[in-house]
């Protein structure tokens, strides 16, 4: 969506944008994996959220926003490029996560918000358009080939 929305193309949304996700920030899901590794009980599940949830809908308003305010568009405001399209069949209403586990057990909890995850990861890709070009060209595979296809198994 958000590259989509930097280069004015369609930001499509499933129905009616009304599927319900929990949005964690990536850190704070990597905090948690190891919070669980180092402290949790072999064998037990944690399941790890970010107590966000919001709508598919309210999540591309929100990279809108955020876009608006970091790059206005010359020619009206990244919202106006929301396209509804048909739903898939079978589309899940909500995911949602328990994670009074990991909470009350191991005392973890997300350190971002929803807004502040989402203007990080706005900024990161505004800051990093060489990363994003690599991966759309393919480039990306040649780093992998050379620093991995080589190695001893041990």
């Amino acid at each position: 969506m958000i590259l989509n929305a930097l280069e004015g193309k369609p930001l499509p949304v499933y129905g009616k944008g009304a599927n319900v996700r929990d949005w964690l920030h990536v850190e704070d899901h990597a905090r948690a994996l190891r919070c669980v590794l180092e402290a949790g009980t072999p064998g037990r599940t944690y399941n790890i959220g970010g107590r966000a949830e919001r709508t598919n809908l309210e999540v591309v308003r929100a990279i809108c926003a955020c876009l608006d305010e970091r790059r206005a568009r010359t020619i009206g405001r990244h919202e106006a490029l929301i396209q509804f399209v048909s739903d898939r069949p079978g589309h899940d209403r909500r995911y949602a996560i328990d994670d009074s586990r990991i909470s009350q057990e191991l005392r973890w909890q997300p350190k971002q918000s929803f807004e502040s995850g989402l203007r990080q990861t706005v900024d990161w890709y505004l800051e990093h358009p060489g990363w994003v070009e690599r991966v759309r060209s393919g480039a990306y595979r040649e780093w992998i080939e050379a620093n991995y296809s080589r190695r001893e198994v041990t």
